[in-house]
């Protein structure tokens, strides 16, 4: 029963809202000591543990990087480029965004994408921009987007990511969701070939790229309408 104070200082720990790193530490701390196991003995499997599963932290060195370019410009210089485009909209960025994602992921390169790494600071700038120029051929005029608009950009922005890569990493065949539902199915008694759920697969991701494209696309629509709804409001307000 000892060893368990670990889970009773996590409980005790995430209550009081302490720090989680501190909390999990000191739990994993407690629990080796409690196993019998001498503190030097334990702060080496903490080592261990690490090295071995350091790969998991990569991910998060690209974050500072993510950083260090926003604060240099990254998302204005992307906002500028599309707004050389004429023919560009928010949906259309979207769009081709949402193909790139779903094509990548189909090959196994499931992370050249994601919300931090691309959405927030190169796709949503670049759909907000192409936004703001649709808006400003319609009424010759330069009016900023909404908060209500901008935050509706974002969030299409953010649903090509995960409809492009959910829909798009089935359909290559060594990638762990294949080999979940493989195990699943049979664990049911159900043996299907990890090759046969990909092929399946493809249809299926062919069907979400028309249903979530067309969505996209529609989008434009329900900004220009939302455009439109804003100038009236505002010179109705400007006359009165």
């Amino acid at each position: 029963m000892l060893p368990l104070i670990g889970i009773l200082i996590v409980v005790a720990g995430f209550a009081l809202r302490l720090n989680a790193l501190l909390v999990v530490t000191l739990a994993g701390l407690a629990t080796g000591l409690a196993s019998g196991q001498a503190f030097i003995e334990v702060i080496t499997l903490f080592g261990k543990a690490f090295v071995e599963s350091r790969y998991i932290a990569i991910v998060w060195l690209a974050l500072p990087v993510i950083g260090l370019a926003e604060r240099a410009g990254l998302r204005e210089h992307a906002a500028a480029a599309i707004g050389q485009i004429r023919a560009a909209t928010a949906g259309r960025v979207m769009l081709v965004y949402l193909a790139l994602r779903q094509a990548t992921s189909a090959l196994g390169l499931v992370s050249l994408g994601g919300h931090a790494q691309m959405v927030r600071p190169l796709v949503a700038p670049m759909a907000e921009a192409a936004a703001e120029q649709q808006r400003d051929q319609q009424q010759s005029s330069s009016v900023p987007l909404s908060t209500n608009a901008r935050d509706r950009i974002r969030a299409m922005a953010a649903s090509a990511d995960n409809v492009g890569m959910f829909f798009g990493e089935d359909v290559f065949v060594a990638i762990g969701s294949i080999l979940l539902i493989r195990g699943f199915l049979e664990q049911n008694g159900i043996i299907v070939e990890p090759l046969d759920l990909a092929r399946w697969a493809i249809p299926t991701a062919l069907v979400a790229f028309a249903v979530h494209g067309a969505r996209l696309l529609w989008f434009d629509r329900t900004l220009r309408d939302t455009s439109r709804a804003d100038a009236s409001g505002d010179t109705a307000e400007r006359d009165a």
